[in-house]
């Protein structure tokens, strides 16, 4: 008996009369897991929900999250013209979006949207039966996508990852219960991530189709929303064949979900969806060195204000409206007349010997300074130099060829060559230059800025208040102006003989000479005669004028010797025209503004702005100068305008030439408008030769003659070329135009010169 009982009591391991014990130990321990689960997990949620694991949003950040918004920039008409942003990002209410966009997205994305509380329990049990099936499946809801786009992981592993998706079902339950189902979407809609570095349906379908969200067809919202999935392998752009069959994927579900009919799908399918891709980015688009300056004045604008919550404007995140004075029309023919104008004309600089065989770099003196300082202080350069390699081994490496892109007059703006790094920069340093910028002189309204040829490959901007060159020539209606309001008559005599100064006996400049020692003013200035804008000076004094010229606004520093009268000085073209506005202006000065104010995300007020105006001489004085630049129009040295292009409206103006030919100048106006044009090359050593090419009337009047036909060309822009200046009551001319054209005997050449097709140097 007592081995039997010792038999029954020492069972052996895998006999069956163990398993019963086996399971019910497994039995225990699996109760003891799942009420550990049970207490554990609760307060798993609570920690992450607490934020004892990690940030966790607030409830107000929930209700009102905050996303970086680009800040837009646009022009007088409300016309895009570029944006500013970390992540180009804006926002759409749902009522401003297509129903076919939100149509896909259900969809495509989450069918169950508006049965779910942000998870869907059917996805997520789901989730281990794909897996069995070596399947991908999403299960992650709208919600929780959207979660994960407001508060984005940053980093994630295997230990973390738990974590992370725990609170991302937190967050899309606070959301769901915070917000309505249309205010997720819309969300979600304003927050993704579309191709191109593109964020937001606004920007989405303005980048990729060129409508506004509203606009947005079935089909374009099909390869939008299609783009979710993987925004680089299904961008309609980079990989078209790939978007058509994510595209028709998406439709095929709208199709299953009763979206779209049999019909609609089977039409959509067999056709394209064209693109019309708008990118905006720094370089590229209408007006990028406008842009660029806009920018800078905004933020430095935005240092004195404060936000009513009391933080800081950030104009790349706080997505403001930045109202500009800019006309589209009117920069668009600014742009054209630019290119149209210095396409041939580089052809012309080009054709130069010492520039056309290359000799020039041969020379010794300021144009090798020019050339070593470029070398030296060029990205290529630098980076040798910052990996310790010796002076003498990275100038070596700036010598062997490579493959580049640079700059070229042709329909890209642009071609890919191979040369050395050195090579490249001889290349890129002839290219002439320009500026541009045209305005209304009685508002002071900038209409158009164009402050280079390309902004790609030469950020310069040669129309703002920092880009100084000499003046030359257009500093003396300023000057004459000064004479007339202290006495002087445009038609009193004045010499054209060498004058004497007290720090400088006999200074001669002769340019502009003529047999006769005494001219009328209004002659001399329609000549440019320098010997006479000498005498002028030397009789109203050069303090005295120098003080004029700032009170013309002119901030600049204006050297105190006699060659001041001709243009010595370093000016910017924004100023200059700034000063000229007292012309047209009847006496005032108006000082040139382009923005007109600042909104907020609401579109509310941040600042406005108003033109600066002030009284610097009397309309009588300021009509003796129009009539008297009328001259250089009519029978001067910018009587091209009447010559080569025909042009019969009133105009007054001034060319500018600096010596050698540096910088050449041209600022002219009407009744309504005036506008200034600048070109030279970047260094100062590089010129035209020739001065019949390199003077104002041929290298900058061109780029004028051709922006005003455009302007006058287009009726909806009521510039009138038939408007002239009025003349106050009792007005009197003292000589014709005929008489001064016959008095003067001007060579045909200097009203219409023809450029050779090829110059010495």
């Amino acid at each position: 008996m007592r081995n039997k009982a010792e038999n029954k009591n020492n069972v052996k391991p895998g006999d069956k009369k163990d398993q019963p014990q086996k399971l019910k130990r497994s039995i225990r321990i699996l109760w003891m897991l799942f009420l550990s689960f049970m207490v554990f997990f609760p307060l798993l949620i609570w920690a992450i929900n607490a934020g004892l694991l990690g940030y966790m949003p607030s409830l107000s950040e929930l209700e009102n999250p905050q996303s970086a918004l680009s800040s837009d920039v646009l022009s007088a008409d409300g016309s895009m013209l570029g944006r500013y942003y970390v992540t180009d990002r804006s926002n759409s209410k749902y009522a401003d979006i297509s129903q076919n966009v939100f149509h896909a997205l259900l969809a495509a994305e989450d069918e169950r949207f508006y049965n779910h509380a942000g998870i869907d329990p059917i996805a997520t049990i789901a989730i281990p039966v794909y897996a069995l099936l070596n399947k991908k499946r999403g299960s992650s809801t709208i919600t929780q996508q959207l979660a994960k786009n407001l508060f984005p992981r940053k980093s994630v592993n295997m230990f973390t990852l738990p974590v992370l998706k725990l609170k991302e079902w937190i967050l899309a339950v606070k959301l769901e219960r915070n917000l309505t189902k249309n205010e997720i979407l819309t969300l979600y809609l304003n927050t993704v991530p579309f191709g191109d570095n593109v964020y937001g349906i606004k920007n989405a379908s303005l980048t990729f189709y060129n409508v506004m969200p509203d606009k947005v067809t079935v089909d374009q919202a099909a390869s939008l929303i299609g783009m979710l999935k993987a925004n680089t392998a299904y961008n309609p752009r980079s990989h078209p064949k790939k978007s058509k069959e994510r595209r028709n994927v998406v439709l095929e579900q709208m199709n299953k979900y009763d979206y779209i009919s049999d019909d609609t799908l089977k039409a959509l399918k067999a056709r394209e969806t064209p693109l019309n891709y708008h990118k905006i980015d720094y370089h590229d688009g209408i007006a990028p060195y406008f842009r660029m300056i806009v920018e800078q004045q905004v933020k430095q604008v935005l240092k004195d204000l404060k936000k009513p919550d009391g933080t800081p404007y950030d104009v790349y995140k706080d997505g403001l409206k930045i109202w500009t004075t800019i006309d589209v029309r009117m920069q668009m023919y600014a742009e054209e007349a630019m290119q149209e104008h210095l396409t041939a004309w580089q052809k012309t600089f080009m054709n130069q010997t010492a520039y056309k065989d290359g000799t020039v770099w041969n020379r010794e003196g300021p144009i090798q300074t020019v050339l070593n300082l470029a070398i030296k202080t060029c990205d290529r350069y630098q980076s040798f130099r910052n990996q310790d390699m010796p002076e003498e081994k990275a100038l070596a490496q700036m010598k062997v060829p490579i493959k580049m892109k640079v700059f070229a007059w042709n329909k890209a703006r642009s071609k890919d060559t191979v040369m050395s790094p050195i090579d490249s920069i001889k290349y890129m340093k002839l290219f002439l230059q320009a500026g541009f910028m045209a305005m209304d002189p009685n508002t002071g309204i900038v209409k158009a800025w164009v402050g280079g040829i390309d902004h790609n490959f030469f950020q310069f901007d040669h129309v703002n208040i920092n880009a100084k060159r000499q003046v030359g020539s257009t500093i003396k209606p300023l000057l004459y102006t000064f004479a007339v309001d202290n006495g002087f008559d445009p038609c009193s005599s004045i010499e054209t003989t060498p004058q004497d100064f007290p720090t400088k006996q006999g200074y001669n400049a002769d340019k502009g000479a003529t047999n006769d020692p005494h001219v009328s003013m209004k002659y001399a200035l329609a000549l440019s005669i320098n010997n006479a804008a000498l005498y002028v000076l030397r009789q109203v004094g050069i303090d005295p004028f120098v003080d004029f010229v700032h009170k013309c606004n002119i901030t600049s520093r204006i050297d105190k010797v006699p060659a001041v009268a001709l243009g010595v000085s370093d000016i910017s073209l924004f100023e200059m025209l700034g000063a000229y506005t007292m012309f047209p202006g009847k006496g005032v000065n108006t000082q040139p503004f382009f923005i007109t104010r600042i909104e907020d995300k609401n579109g509310m007020l941040v600042k406005s702005f108003a033109p600066v105006q002030k009284e610097v001489i009397n309309a009588t004085v300021a009509y003796k100068m129009v009539n008297m630049m009328r001259g250089v129009v009519n029978f001067g040295t910018g009587g091209r305008l009447r010559g080569k292009y025909q042009i019969t409206s009133d105009i007054a103006g001034k060319t500018g030439t600096t010596s050698n030919q540096a910088d050449a100048w041209f600022i002219g106006y009407t009744p309504d408008l005036i506008a200034g044009a600048w070109v030279g090359c970047n260094d100062r050593e590089f010129r035209f030769r020739s001065e019949d090419l390199g003077q104002g009337a041929a290298s900058a009047l061109p780029i004028w003659a051709l922006f005003m036909k455009k302007v006058w060309a287009d009726k909806n822009l009521n510039i009138d070329p038939k408007k002239i200046f009025t003349a106050p009551d009792g007005w009197k001319d003292c000589l014709s135009s005929d008489s001064l054209i016959i008095k003067a005997g001007t060579p045909q050449d200097l009203l219409d010169p023809v450029p050779s097709a090829s110059v010495d140097d």
